[in-house]
């Protein structure tokens, strides 16, 4: 039984084949998990974490929640129909707690399993949609999720500023089409939190290596 009503079935008979991760903006973990069970909010999302590593099932997988919104993946809308929504309890400029990221850590393995995703289908918020949202935000690791096989992270290399380029390799990763700008932060919150400046040829490479190992 789900704790939260707000869910519905998947659409044209889609299932998960992504995970989106998201923080709650939110003061306190009881005030997220209040708004996520509302029917007047109208939002949920397949599970919400705690600082203190409680894992919380909110809506059953097989079910689709309403966490992603407006947005697109892989050039396909209607990402609620296509992914697992899990909340972290964040407000948004706190570092994550060890066993928030343990408990997800624990999480993860089994989603990807039941419903054969690959560590590419695990996407922030803001990676499906950009300049509307920033969750997980730049305190989030990818990187260590990726060294336990449940994301993806480039190979450090260089090539020459090159926006044509840029952009044609953000689309076969994933990305929806978007101004220069906005795929640049949006790039770099992921994946470069602390860079700043024009587009170099470190994000050059970061895409390029993203396309080339990763597409979508």
């Amino acid at each position: 039984m789900s704790l939260s009503p707000n869910f519905g079935p998947r659409r044209d008979g889609l299932r998960p084949e992504l995970v989106v991760l998201h923080y709650t903006a939110m003061d306190s973990c009881s005030g997220a998990l209040k708004a996520l069970c509302d029917p007047a909010r109208e939002v949920s999302a397949h599970y919400l974490i705690s600082e203190a590593g409680e894992v919380m099932a909110l809506v059953d997988e097989a079910m689709r929640a309403w966490h992603a919104g407006a947005g697109e993946w892989a050039g396909r809308g209607d990402v609620n129909s296509r992914s697992i929504g899990i909340e972290l309890a964040n407000p948004g400029d706190a570092p994550f707690a060890a066993r928030q990221i343990a408990a997800l850590e624990a999480l993860l393995p089994g989603i990807l399993a039941r419903w054969s995703i690959p560590p590419k289908g695990v996407i922030a918020h803001s990676d499906m949609a950009p300049g509307r949202k920033i969750d997980p935000g730049p305190r989030f690791d990818w990187h260590r999720l990726a060294r336990q096989g449940l994301s993806v992270w480039p190979d450090a290399r260089d090539l020459p500023p090159d926006w044509p380029r840029f952009r044609a390799d953000s689309a076969r990763f994933g990305y929806p089409e978007m101004a220069d700008e906005v795929l640049l932060a949006t790039l770099r919150l992921r994946f470069r939190p602390r860079a700043t400046g024009p587009l170099d040829a470190r994000d050059m490479g970061i895409m390029a290596d993203l396309a080339d190992r990763h597409p979508a």
